[in-house]
């Protein structure tokens, strides 16, 4: 699509995509300023909540401090005011992008929103300026409508390295009868897919202890069968994780899950760290192994864990060393996952949107594990949905030249305001 061929809203639609995208240049307070100024323009009541990540009351998830955003936070909410009997919406998406360094690998400018083969190019732009804007954007149409309609809210929120944006807000009475997450689709679909299920996520670590043999010699390797390897000892334990993860695959059930990999939970172990690279002769003291484990909507933190621990101390029990020095768990990161039927109304109403705009009907995506769409359910008992255009190439994934579809990014505009529209307007769909 070339910028010839647009339409007036289409024009406007890109050009505060761009505002957004040369705001980032500046940092995330100048988009949430930019977000802001269009909300009151539109004539949003608009506020800003500023918070502690590390304070937010949250359920179902944690972080360790090393994994956690330090510093304080600011989202901006703007709520378009509507009939208090009729359904109210939140939608939300994150300004954050990642910090801005290797722009000198970019062929496009990264600040200015540059089309080329119906592309638009910009730092942040799949993740998530395309979100924000959107959002906005649907605002801007409710309120021109002029119909009766409930309650729309926007929140722009920090999401990035646990920075809670919505959950804080949730935790802060922000309330909703739906909710929409905007974000760019990473599956390489765009709009013909809905995230309507999230898996959650536990990312931990394992200490195992050895003995390096007694001598005061530089070298082990003479005198390594005096000694306990570390490393020896953690493949016991990786062992025992491997077991656990077919054993969950056999039992742990999901059928849209298992539709697309053919198992609704996986386990790995995705690091070994021991040793120096350049001292191949020693044995040291400990072995660290890293691994992450999904499980489906169902489960919770707290069983996961368990399994974990049991086949942890399973394993430990079965070896003359490890019994005596057991492993150590450090769980880093959790989630828990979600989902929304597709017989919701909410979903419905979406999936015929997408039908309407694209002219296909959608499909669930239920791989996105830890997808932001578990908050408002998990916070607060919010049914929500994900949705996005195409897009490539995110900075997050160490790429360059970060872009969304300009057709699909249009599309969703055109989905995310029919769903605002028909949800707040009490005409959703219903299965007969």
């Amino acid at each position: 699509m070339s910028e010839s061929h647009l339409t007036s809203d289409h024009g406007r639609a890109i050009e505060l995509l761009r505002q957004l995208i040369a705001a980032q240049a500046e940092g995330e307070d100048a988009v949430q300023e930019r977000i802001a100024e269009r909300l009151v323009g539109l004539g949003c009541t608009v506020r800003s909540f500023d918070y502690d990540p590390g304070a937010v009351p949250v359920r179902g998830e944690f972080a360790a401090d090393v994994a956690r955003d330090p510093e304080s936070r600011r989202a901006i909410i703007g709520t378009l005011a509507g009939d208090a009997t009729m359904p109210s919406l939140l939608m939300f998406a994150h300004p954050d992008g990642e910090p801005v360094n290797g722009t000198d690998r970019w062929t496009h400018d990264p600040f200015s929103g540059e089309i080329e083969r119906g592309r638009l190019y910009g730092w942040g732009v799949a993740d998530d300026l395309a979100g924000c804007a959107a959002a906005v954007l649907a605002l801007e149409r409710l309120a021109d409508a002029g119909t009766p309609m409930g309650r729309a809210v926007f929140a722009s929120t920090p999401s990035k390295r646990h920075a809670r944006g919505v959950a804080a807000l949730l935790h802060d009475g922000l309330s909703a009868d739906a909710s929409l997450y905007l974000h760019p689709a990473e599956s390489g679909v765009g709009m013909r897919e809905i995230k309507a299920v999230a898996s959650g996520q536990l990312e931990f670590t394992i200490t195992v202890e050895g003995r390096p043999p007694d001598t005061t010699e530089p070298g082990h390797t003479a005198f390594s069968h005096q000694g306990v390897n570390p490393i020896d000892k953690a493949l016991v334990i990786r062992d025992a994780l491997m077991r656990l993860g077919e054993d969950r695959a056999g039992r742990i059930r999901h059928p849209l899950i298992e539709a697309e990999v053919g198992r609704a939970t996986n386990l790995h172990v995705s690091r070994i760290r021991c040793g120096e690279i350049h001292r191949m002769s020693r044995i040291e003291e400990t072995c660290v192994l890293g691994g992450a484990i999904s499980f489906p909507p169902g489960e919770t933190l707290d069983q996961v864990r368990d399994e974990i621990e049991a086949a942890v101390a399973a394993a430990a029990e079965g070896d003359a060393w490890l019994v005596v020095h057991p492993p150590v768990i450090a769980w880093l990161t959790g989630v828990t996952g979600a989902e929304v039927a597709d017989d919701h109304p909410l979903y419905m109403t979406a999936s015929a949107a997408v039908q309407q705009v694209t002219g296909a009907a959608p499909h669930v995506n239920p791989m996105h594990t830890s997808s932001d769409i578990r908050n408002p359910m998990v916070q607060a008992g919010i049914p929500c949905i994900g949705l996005g255009c195409l897009a490539g190439d995110l900075s997050q994934n160490d790429r360059h030249d970060e872009w969304i579809n300009l057709e699909d990014f249009l599309r969703m505009v055109e989905v995310t305001s029919s769903i605002a529209a028909t949800w707040c307007g009490g005409t959703t769909q219903r299965r007969a």
